[in-house]
């Protein structure tokens, strides 16, 4: 079966750090861009960053600009989301994305029906 799988969600404290992890199974990511999305409690879901297939090029949401970081390794079949300086804001499931279009990955936007979802990591900021 082709699932994405997230892991790395936790409690951290304001100012702390977390490494989100997205793996694939059944599914060869080098084809893929893949995006990060979140839904905090009571909001609609956002993107949060994206990535190519290649890794080549990424993009970030303004409000994790500077804080979050995006990379993959095609050989493990894996995407990570590397978060630091992490704000209460930050609370939420986050959830990872992989479509063979990468113009509509890119895009960050919630419009299309993307190939896979994952099941969620839920994030909490607090202290």
């Amino acid at each position: 079966q082709s699932q994405l799988v997230e892991s790395g969600g936790g409690l951290v404290q304001p100012g702390g750090s977390l490494r989100l992890s997205c793996v694939a199974s059944g599914i060869t990511l080098d084809f893929y861009a893949i995006g990060w999305f979140r839904q905090a409690p009571g909001k609609e879901r956002e993107g949060v960053s994206c990535i190519s297939a290649s890794g080549a090029h990424s993009n970030y949401a303004d409000s994790v600009k500077g804080r979050f970081t995006i990379s993959r390794d095609n050989s493990k079949n894996t995407v990570y989301l590397e978060m630091n300086s992490l704000k209460p804001e930050d609370t939420a499931i986050y959830y990872c994305v992989a479509d063979r279009r990468a113009w509509a990955i890119a895009t960050m936007s919630l419009e299309y029906e993307y190939d896979y979802w994952g099941q969620g990591t839920q994030v909490t900021v607090s202290s």
